[in-house]
């Protein structure tokens, strides 16, 4: 296996270390910017070759969000290439742990998850003579802080990749702006950066976003969330009741007991799903609450005949989850990661997958309604007003929708016959 070709700015990632380099005095490097711009195997690969070039008999780093995650998007790419430049390695899933053998050297890699703030306590105490740190502005600060800390052994380095998140993001401030404080080479990445790419293929993804996952995902650019949430949406979107059979039903449930509670009838039909009636009950404005029994009497009105395949659940919603369970329906907890669902949500009403039908008015209401929280400063937030029937909308395709995430391709690979 050899590499036909690397753009300028791989290049850079692949050599920034080397003695004579002109980077080479840096301690860090920070590599972001937009989505399948290349960035994240070359700096996986420059990362391994670095790590078995200058050490011998250390240990090192890698973190992502998930060890899941990765395995999959760095470990699956990078391993088989250092195999093939002559190197071995040894993995022991259950120490997280691989060992690499590349020209003489023997070093050990610890694999790490950061998905929460919790995720401190599994770093501390090691030493480390490196790390890197993919996706790592989905990474809590206390996380990457004690990995940082982690690394005493002279000569070692950081290094992080990422896709854009807020202006306000902790790692924005920290290490893109203060980069040359930091002593850190920071290379801003586009879809440009990346020779597999076609201009087909850009135009694709061009086209898969808007407003400000465009800004983020495709130029790559640390933008504000502002407005609408989906600000693309419009009456020419929404469709009258599709007559015919249905492949499989779902209802989706937001629950409230002072908040509004809110629950979408969903139906397949040649590939696309269609939200076709809802339930929306606000005990504010009706001065009175609804028991878990009337909504589960409520769940099955709106399901009327129909057998669902499940019902997805707000997760947090203990009491009539179990209510449900005894009344013989199945149910699944949501998936409630709010950015990656939004997400998701967008691209799906984007190219049709999911369509809101004219009788869901509540639903098509908190369309028009549903806005970012500009003056939030941790991190990007939707106001939490008007999102009950968003919060269906959103567990739904998070749960029902979601597809495996691919890795990144970063080069094209031409096979040596």
């Amino acid at each position: 296996m050899s590499y036909t070709s690397f753009s300028a700015k791989q290049r850079t990632v692949l050599t920034w270390w080397m003695p004579g380099n002109p980077y080479a005095g840096k301690e860090a490097i920070v590599c972001d910017g937009a989505v399948r711009s290349g960035k994240t195997l070359a700096m996986g690969l420059s990362f391994f070759l670095w790590a078995m070039t200058c050490f011998d008999g250390q240990r090192f780093g890698v973190c992502g969000k998930t060890i899941s995650s990765l395995r999959r998007n760095v470990l699956s790419e990078i391993l088989p290439r250092i195999k093939a430049l002559g190197g071995t390695w040894k993995e022991k899933r259950t120490e997280n742990l691989v060992t690499v053998t590349f020209k003489g050297h023997r070093n050990q890699f610890y694999i790490f998850g950061g998905r929460d703030e919790s995720s401190a306590s599994l770093i501390q105490g090691i030493t480390f003579a490196g790390v890197l740190m993919d996706e790592v502005a989905l990474m809590p600060r206390s996380f990457v802080d004690q990995a940082c800390a982690r690394c005493s052994v002279e000569g070692s380095r950081l290094w992080f990749n990422c896709n854009p998140a807020g202006p306000s993001h902790w790692f924005y401030k920290t290490w893109i702006q203060e980069a040359e404080q930091r002593n850190c080479l920071r290379l801003h990445f586009t879809m440009e950066d990346n020779p597999s790419l076609t201009e087909q293929i850009r135009q694709r993804y061009q086209r898969l976003y808007t407003g400000v996952f465009y800004r983020r995902f495709i130029l790559g650019q640390w933008a504000q969330a502002e407005g609408r949430v989906y600000d693309f949406f419009g009456p020419d979107m929404v469709k009258p009741v599709p007559l015919g059979a249905y492949e499989k039903w779902y209802v989706s449930c937001d629950y409230g007991t002072v908040n509004p509670t809110s629950m979408g009838l969903w139906g397949l039909m040649d590939g696309v799903w269609y939200r076709v009636r809802e339930f929306y009950f606000n005990s504010r404005e009706a001065m009175r609450q609804m028991t878990d029994e009337e909504y589960a009497a409520a769940l099955a009105d709106l399901a009327g005949h129909r057998k669902l395949t499940a019902v997805i659940a707000d997760p947090s919603a203990a009491s009539f989850i179990e209510t449900l369970r005894r009344k013989g329906y199945r149910v699944i907890k949501a998936d409630n990661d709010v950015l990656s669902g939004i997400r998701l949500t967008s691209d799906c009403l984007k190219d049709g997958r999911i369509v809101i039908c004219e009788g869901c008015k509540d639903c098509l209401r908190e369309m028009d309604e549903y806005v970012w929280d500009l003056g939030s400063e941790a991190k990007d937030r939707v106001k939490k007003e008007n999102d009950h029937a968003m919060d269906d909308m959103r567990y739904f395709v998070a749960t029902v929708l979601k597809t495996p995430e691919a890795g990144f391709a970063a080069c094209a690979v031409a096979r040596k016959k």
